[in-house]
């Protein structure tokens, strides 16, 4: 929802840029449960968000978002650059203002009552995700999830966040009324890294855990690795060891999306990348030379070594990109098993670029080793900060700014 449209006569000092205009906003609010993070409640015109048909949106042409902007911060989230549809900025205006549509149940259950739906799928987290730490505090997803069920409306939910975890009861229930998918997002195993690029998240444990919570409850969970970094987790070594710890906990399909640097999610990562792998700069630009994607080469490596992990560990041939195949343990599926979506993107392999020059001895004690043997592993960090029960730690790191 844009806030074009909702303006009125008299814009209020205090409210942010492109928020001062909008009628809807309810109020501001700010807590200590969440220091530093700003939460902005609107009435929302619309709930559900159609998409044009495309090929890599196979057949979900509607998604919902109950929240605008994301507090788990993760440093290459494409999603960025719609917070500057807001006026705000894409980095940490995305992390830390943000949108709720507290009246979100009320207008879905208003646009699903229309003689013209038509109970298509309906897709949740492609944008932000709906078990972000704000949705412990609002609590939105719990009435969506009836209001889709109710309404004999099949949805799918991608989530980092164990917070998913409170509703596998109310999931479970909605499953014997209309098809469920759920899928977790699973790319970094190695703890350093993650809380590097994934400050607001809940940590690889926690969401294998989490895997092994949806499964127990007879449903069916699949693993976006999103996304495959270059030069960082790329490697076959790195893929087969996710791969197998996603298997062990119950994964039914695993996909993967290789990294895509869209404005707004490039200035951020690259800043991240020159504080934290100076050493990978220029790999990075030579990589993305032609602009948020690379070349196609890229793609067809990472879709080999994944699909080659997968077979490995039992499960069907995965897709890379957007889409996902769905896969049981113990198919043994071939390149041909499931319909696979393609991505809008093409990539090429890390190893044909310019190898980065070594920065120090490889951490043998990291799962994430480099696809490149020359470029060594990400460097120690600082103890991680307090965690929150459900594994998410407590506060966020800004990345350090660079000259593009």
């Amino acid at each position: 929802m844009r806030w074009a449209g909702q303006s009125v006569t008299v814009e209020d000092p205090a409210a942010l840029p492109g928020l001062g205009r909008a009628r809807d906003i309810v109020r501001t609010v700010r807590t200590p449960e969440f220091e530093g993070v700003t939460f902005h409640e609107v009435r929302a015109r619309s709930a559900l968000n159609h998409l044009p048909r495309a090929p890599w949106a196979a057949d979900v042409h509607w998604t919902l978002n109950p929240y605008r902007g994301c507090t788990h911060a993760c440093v290459y989230c494409f999603a960025r650059q719609t917070h500057s549809y807001l006026e705000l900025d894409t980095g940490a205006d995305f992390d830390n203002q943000i949108v709720v549509k507290t009246n979100v149940v009320e207008v879905l259950r208003t646009e699903l009552r229309r003689a013209s739906w038509n109970r298509e799928t309906v897709a949740m987290g492609t944008n932000t995700d709906p078990y972000q730490r704000a949705e412990g505090r609002y609590r939105l997803m719990p009435g969506i999830i009836r209001a889709l069920t109710e309404h004999g409306t099949p949805f799918t939910l991608l989530t980092k966040g164990t917070m998913l975890g409170r509703d596998v009861p109310l999931l479970g229930v909605a499953s014997r009324s209309v098809s469920v998918q759920v899928s977790v997002s699973v790319a970094l195993l190695d703890p350093q890294l993650q809380h590097s690029l994934e400050p607001g998240t809940p940590d690889p444990r926690a969401r294998l855990d989490l895997i092994s919570r949806v499964r127990d409850a007879g449903l069916s969970c699949g693993v976006l690795v999103a996304p495959v970094l270059p030069y960082l987790t790329d490697s076959p070594d790195a893929l087969e060891a996710l791969v197998d710890r996603l298997a062990s906990a119950g994964a039914t399909s695993i996909s993967g999306v290789p990294l895509r640097l869209v404005p707004g999610a490039r200035e951020w990562f690259l800043r991240w990348l020159s504080a934290e792998r100076p050493d990978l700069v220029e790999p990075y630009r030579h990589l993305y030379r032609g602009g948020s994607q690379p070349p196609a080469e890229y793609v067809e490596e990472v879709r080999r070594r994944l699909s080659q992990a997968v077979r490995r560990a039992g499960l069907h041939h995965p897709g890379v990109g957007h889409g996902r195949v769905e896969g049981r343990p113990g198919s043994g599926g071939t390149a041909d098993d499931g319909a696979v979506e393609s991505a809008p993107w093409p990539m090429r392999t890390a190893l044909d670029g310019p190898r980065p020059a070594p920065a120090g001895p490889t951490d043998s004690r990291s799962v994430i080793q480099p696809s490149n043997p020359s470029s060594p592993a990400p460097p120690s960090r600082s103890p991680r900060a307090t965690s929150h029960r459900d594994g998410t730690p407590a506060g966020a790191r800004e990345p350090a700014p660079t000259l593009f």
